[in-house]
């Protein structure tokens, strides 16, 4: 399990300090480039393709992560992916962090280690039979469809935000089940196994579909309603898929009280930072919503 956590926030950090690289390129372009020109300014920028490594490097050792580890464990420990982006963000754009950001930041990484020890599920199976991935998909899909059809009918805002996020977090679960059983066959059967595995294919659609659908998220609404959705959504549905399609078992009794306390200081956290201006400057693709923000106290003035 340790070395599966190990794996887990390389990943995190990776996806973390690539996404800072990535937006950092994209800013130093000129606002009047043409999409063309926009594309062959990043082709070159090595800061861009630096954000490439690290997106490369988070897959790598989320797949090692999965490969060793519990899905249950796993992708709740991605998480920290958002205060991590916060720390790389405040290096890259020198952005001061406020004492509240801090404070969010002790609650994350506090309440994910309470509520996983507290969990610590174990057991499960590294296959599933084929039969139950029938119902899985369907039902991962139906919930997904449902959650893009009432985003996309609401205006730019929270509720279309949050929806379409839900959906990539969705998305983003299922990614990672198929990776894990992907794995599972590459250590098996090897390589060719590997390469005939529906699974395979299934995680690289699947996960194009949430990056597809994150895109859109993150441009229809602040990021007090995409994050929260996006964080929690992934390590919630991943954790319901790891107890119920591969078996992994939480501890039950009276370890269930500190892992719901872990659980709601994990959510104060993850919610309090993405309303924080600080985490708006570092993630996102522009400064327009904190330029918003600050209008009505310059009017007040």
């Amino acid at each position: 399990m340790i070395l599966a956590v190990v794996f887990a926030v390389l990943a995190a950090g990776s996806n973390a300090v690539g996404t800072v690289l990535q937006r950092r390129a994209a800013v130093e372009v000129p606002d009047s480039s043409a999409r063309l020109a926009l594309v062959r300014h990043l082709l070159h920028s090595p800061i861009w393709f630096g954000g490439i490594l690290g997106v490369v490097f988070a897959a790598l050792f989320q797949a090692l992560a999965l490969n060793v580890g519990r899905l249950a464990v796993v992708q709740p420990v991605f998480i920290l992916e958002l205060p991590l982006a916060l720390l790389a963000g405040s290096l890259v754009f020198r952005v001061r962090v406020s004492g509240k950001a801090w404070f969010c930041v002790v609650c994350i990484f506090v309440g994910l280690a309470v509520g996983l020890f507290s969990a610590s599920p174990s057991g499960g199976r590294s296959q599933i039979p084929g039969v139950w991935w029938v119902p899985t998909l369907a039902a991962i899909a139906g919930a997904g469809v449902a959650l893009v059809l009432v985003g996309v009918r609401h205006p730019r805002g929270l509720a279309r935000a949050a929806c379409l996020a839900a959906a990539a977090a969705i998305g983003n679960a299922l990614t990672a089940a198929l990776v894990k059983s992907a794995m599972a066959i590459l250590s098996e059967e090897g390589a060719t196994g590997f390469l005939l595995a529906w699974q395979t294919y299934g995680f690289a659609v699947a996960g194009s579909l949430s990056i597809f659908l994150l895109g859109y998220a993150m441009q229809g609404g602040p990021l007090i309603a995409s994050q929260p959705a996006l964080t929690l959504g992934d390590a919630s549905v991943s954790f319901i898929l790891g107890v119920t399609l591969f078996a992994e078992s939480p501890r039950r009794g009276l370890w269930l009280l500190p892992a719901f306390l872990g659980l709601l200081l994990l959510t104060y956290g993850v919610f309090a930072l993405s309303r924080t201006r600080c985490l708006a400057q570092c993630v996102n693709r522009d400064d327009e919503e904190s330029r918003q923000e600050e209008q009505p106290a310059t009017a007040a003035m």
